[in-house]
């Protein structure tokens, strides 16, 4: 989807066009959510997921099991958005997390 770059307006144009979970990878770990849909954050950085723990929902960096990659994150994120789907909560939603942002183009007059 062709939506604009920056995070929080990022978000809201996939939910404006339908999105109804949105699977957000961030490498510095921006604390974003959306008042609409949930949103799970997904992390390869190691030192994100130590450094910003309580806002990721999935680490994939392989720093927990002290290897790089175990190969199973797409499994992994797969059982979290079921999970998340049947109506675990994300860390977005626990934090209060509530962003929304529309981006514009040019001024309106």
């Amino acid at each position: 989807m062709d939506t604009p770059g920056l995070d929080v307006e990022s978000v809201t144009g996939m939910v404006g066009g339908g999105a109804q979970v949105v699977v957000f990878t961030t490498g510095l770990g921006t604390p974003t959510g959306n008042p609409i849909a949930p949103v799970i954050k997904i992390t390869g950085n190691g030192r994100t997921a130590s450094n910003m723990a309580d806002n990721i929902d999935l680490d994939v960096s392989g720093r927990d099991r002290g290897i790089r990659n175990d190969g199973l994150g797409g499994l992994r994120l797969f059982d979290t958005i079921l999970m998340v789907c049947s109506g675990t909560e994300t860390a977005a939603e626990r934090l209060g997390h509530r962003e929304f942002a529309i981006h514009r183009r040019n001024p309106t007059i």
